[in-house]
This record gives C-alpha cells, structure tokens and sequence, in this order.
C-alpha cells in the first residue's frame, strides 16, 4: 500500500483507524473556536444537543473571541457579545475580548495549536492552523455546537492537491502573491474538500507568518484544509511566542509515495507579484496587468495578514511618506498584541504620520460589517482573502486583493504599483523574518 499524506496521518492519529482519503471516520478535535457571529448560533446547537444535562466535552479547549463586530457597531452585535461572555463564564470556556484579536491569531498567539493537531472553528479561514503544521477546517455552527458537547466530529477524509515551489522567491514575492498564483491557476473551486498542501524548497524557507497565509487562503479555492509540512521553525516560533516546548512527530509529514490528486510545480524564480481582480480570488493576474488603476482606499489588516510583520512592511515604505492625496489608508492589526507591538517600536507613529487611520484590533471592514466599509463606486486593494460583490460594503464597489508590498506602493501612489518599484533590504528583511509579539 503507498504512503499516506500529512491529511491522512492527522485524521488517522485523531480516529484510532487507518484511514485513506475518501474515508469517513470520527474524530476527536483539540481545538474548538467561535466568534461573536457564528457563536451564539453554536451555543443554541449545544444547548438543543445537550438538553438540561449541559456541560463542554473540554473546556479548556473551547475558545470564544469577539472579533467581527468589534467594538460592536449597534445593538444586535453588544447582545450576541453579551451571549458569548455569559456562555464562556458559565462553561469554563476561554473567552477573548474586544481587541484581543481575530480568532484565528490569538490561538496562534495563545499556543492553542500545536503541529498534527485537529482543529475546527465556525468561521471559514479556520484553515490557518495549517501553517503551524495542523489541520484545521472550518464547520458549520451547529457541527461546532455539537464538537462542544462531544469532543468530536464526523469527517471525509480529504484527497490532497499538493503545491511545490522550488528555488529562492524573487524581491517583491510573498506567500500572498504565491496563494493568490495558485488559486488563479486551479480556480475557485478546484480544490473543494481537498487539501492543499504546500510544499518545496521556498514554501520550506517562508517564515511562520507567511506559512500562515497560505493554509488561510486555502478555502478561497474550496479547500478543507491547507497544510504546511511542520519543521524547526515552527518549533522556534512556538516557544518564543508561546512559550510552549513542542517536539514534532518525526513521521508528521507526507510520505514520499503517497498518493495526490494533483501535483502543482513551480520555480520560484518565475513568479511575480500578483493581484486578484474583482470579484473573484481566482482572477489572479501579474501586477503588470493593472498597474495604474486608481484606487480610494487601501485596507491593511485581517486574518490572511494583519500580522505585525505585514503592517511592518507598510510602515517601512510609508515612513517619512504621505499616502496619496485623495487615498484612504486604512490599517487593523490582527490582534491587541500586534497593535502593542507596533506601538512599541513605531510602527503605529509612522503610519499615522503618514497619514493612516490605524484602528483596534479585528476584522474591521473585511466583511463590510464597520470600520472602513466601502460606498458606492469606491475602488479598494485589500490584503484581505475575499474580494466578492459587496463583500467590504457596497455592491458597486470594487475590491483588488494584494499582498502588503503590494498595498504599501499602492498607498504612496494613489493607484495600484508594483512593489518592486519601492523595494528596499529594510523593507524585505522585515517580511522575512519571524518577529512575534508575545504577549
């Protein structure tokens, strides 16, 4: 029989089975995750699960942030933070508040996730545990609401579609340029339920924060999952970032002779910066191709990269700069620790300087809830992961998604630019390295 994929040996370790991708097993989960949004429809399905005999499967792995409405921006959003607190305090569950953070940073950032682990979450881009060397996936509230009372959850186990880049990434190339590549190639849907699991001398050198970027976009293709093998640098950034000792199961990693759907080769050398233009992820171009599109607002943030190392790269091109006369930059870090962090060291001074509106941490106007929301005919480049009609606001605005590089030369111009053309060893070495924040 041939090899198992790193999908294949998660699912197996977390069900007891051997399993094979187009398997169907129960799992038990580490790691459970809701927010204000899709929380309180969970806590209703736990509550019709469980009946008057309620109690969480595993406290201390259920985790609660507030993180979409946030601060709540009318009455409905305060009532479901309300619920959220109530149910946390009641259950034992953690609960993360206002300007703690996007979920999916803070359980990076909390030491939550470990490599191999299985985690799920009622929000879509729960496929960011990958970078980290796990699977993680998104579900449905009640599937979430169920997961808190049992500790665990049906799956089909994924086939894999494995990307490899090989050789050294040119300047101005960054995992969000690589993501956004390889959905344009495969499409929106060409990797739904699957995995897509990112391999390759140059996905091996990208630090954990970009690693990062690729399993959250993993869904923007129809992913299940996306996955980086785990190494020494996750091992690294775990115990400075959370102060956690982890060592990695030497057999955690694709075998040589397991089996992919698909196998997506590429030379580092060849690639470009990308954007994708509205109103699909999969309309992914060189940024040669819309170079000069003029643009009114420029969003830095998000769970794909509102990291302090993606705003870092934003400070350096814009410091001692102005944004452009008549362009919105609008800037909301991924988590309260990310906002210190780029107190203490400047970053916030310089980007307000420049002319940023920098906000509290959270999703801000990713999903067009508040804080930067998009009106009629506005054109936006977001580091955001979803460009769709209407998605940052109104449904006759225009979203282009881009990597920070990409959003910082945008800044400075007024329209969109290639970021090669501001490129500076500063500038790189910040993308490149593995800064943290801890708390």
């Amino acid at each position: 029989m041939t090899g198992k994929t790193i999908t294949e040996k998660i699912l197996s370790d977390h069900s007891g089975e051997d399993v094979r991708a187009g398997d169907y097993v129960e799992a038990r989960v580490d790691e459970m995750i809701g927010h204000d949004v899709t929380g309180p429809l969970a806590i209703d399905a736990f509550e019709d699960v469980t009946g008057e005999d309620r109690e969480l499967a595993a406290p201390d792995s259920t985790v609660f942030t507030i993180d979409h409405h946030a601060p709540a921006d009318g009455v409905k959003a305060a009532n479901n933070h309300n619920i959220v607190r109530a149910f946390a305090e009641k259950y034992g569950a953690h609960q993360y508040e206002i300007n703690d953070g996007i979920c999916h940073q803070v359980m990076i950032e909390e030491g939550f996730v470990e490599p191999g682990d299985l985690v799920v979450g009622a929000d879509s881009h729960s496929t960011t545990y990958g970078g980290l060397g796990a699977f993680g996936t998104g579900v449905g509230s009640t599937d979430l609401g169920t997961t808190f009372a049992t500790g665990e959850l049906w799956f089909r186990v994924p086939e894999t579609i494995r990307f490899e880049v090989h050789g050294d990434l040119p300047k101005g190339v960054y995992a969000k340029d690589l993501i956004l590549k390889f959905i344009g190639d495969v499409g929106f849907d060409g990797a739904t339920y699957k995995t897509a699991e990112y391999a390759g001398s140059a996905i091996a050198d990208l630090p954990i924060h970009q690693r990062l970027v690729l399993a959250n976009m993993a869904i923007e293709m129809g992913g299940k999952a996306g996955i980086v093998e785990p190494d020494d640098r996750v091992v690294d950034y775990l115990e400075h970032q959370a102060d956690l000792e982890v060592s990695i199961d030497p057999d955690l990693a694709s075998d040589d002779d397991a089996t992919y759907e698909a196998v997506h080769s590429y030379e580092g050398a060849d690639l470009e910066p990308q954007v994708a233009k509205p109103s699909n992820p999969e309309n992914a171009v060189g940024v040669d191709d819309v170079v000069g599109i003029d643009v009114d607002q420029v969003f830095v943030g998000t769970c794909t990269n509102g990291r302090y190392e993606d705003i870092r790269v934003v400070a350096d091109a814009l410091e001692g700069e102005q944004v452009a006369p008549g362009t919105r930059l609008i800037v909301v870090p991924a988590s309260g620790a990310v906002y210190e962090k780029c107190l203490e060291t400047g970053v916030l001074e310089a980007l307000v300087a420049a002319g940023a509106t920098f906000q509290s941490a959270g999703c801000g106007p990713c999903a067009g809830y508040h804080q930067g929301v998009l009106g009629d005919d506005d054109v936006c480049l977001a580091t955001a992961n979803r460009n769709f009609p209407g998605r940052e606001g109104s449904m006759d605005s225009r979203v282009y998604l881009a990597s920070p590089a990409t959003a910082a030369a945008t800044a400075l111009y007024g329209e969109i630019t290639d970021p090669r053309e501001i490129e500076t060893e500063r500038y790189d070495d910040h993308a490149t390295a593995d800064l943290g924040v801890v708390r």
